[in-house]
């Protein structure tokens, strides 16, 4: 069965999901720009901290607000506050280890009594069974950091990732090759991913 890729993304609100691999902060930065409302950011504080002005390619800077913690327990905490106030229309956190299953509910929980829509940026292999989605992001081409200030050079930027659908509670997992349209401030999807 063919999974298209407009019925994954935007992510599905009212659920947290998850994304590794080097790409994963650019598919947290592009999924902000996608989300209606304010976008609360959070990571442990001896992490290198998000550049607003490097999501510039991708949302709006202005809708941003960063939050940092001590330990990935109060990142995680941050997060599950976050979304079940249902005040941002995106809550993203980077953590640096493994989530556990009793975590992952909560978030789950917090996002449904929030409906809000959650991103936990993990490291490959630290993920939750509880997670609704989890994606692979590598890049195929150099692409801009979010931690830095370099957009792309024009409004059609060549850079292309692979986005794979690792995990997903409906079942089917596909990948694609994608890149991002600045012009139309969008995900392209340039073909279904073979191999």
């Amino acid at each position: 069965m063919s999974l298209s890729f407009s019925s994954v993304f935007p992510l599905k609100r009212s659920r947290a999901h998850e994304v590794c691999g080097e790409g994963g902060l650019v598919f947290a930065a592009i999924s902000a720009g996608q989300a209606k409302g304010a976008v609360v950011w959070v990571s442990e504080r001896w992490q290198p901290t998000v550049n607003p002005e490097g999501l510039s390619p991708y949302c709006d800077p202005g809708k941003l607000l960063i939050a940092r913690a001590d330990t990935q327990l109060d990142v995680l905490t941050s997060a599950e506050t976050a979304l079940r106030s249902g005040a941002a229309g995106l809550v993203v956190a980077e953590v640096s280890g493994p989530v556990g299953l009793t975590e992952g509910r909560r978030l789950q929980l917090a996002a449904e009594a929030g409906r809000t829509t959650g991103l936990l940026v993990i490291p490959e292999g630290a993920g939750s069974n509880a997670a609704e989605t989890r994606w692979r992001c590598s890049g195929m081409s150099p692409s801009p950091s979010p931690r830095q200030n370099h957009p792309p050079q024009n409004s059609h930027d060549s850079t292309h990732w692979r986005w794979s659908l690792i995990k997903n509670k409906i079942g089917t997992l596909s990948e694609w090759v994608v890149r991002w349209d600045a012009a139309s401030h969008r995900v392209i999807v340039v073909s279904k991913a073979v191999g």
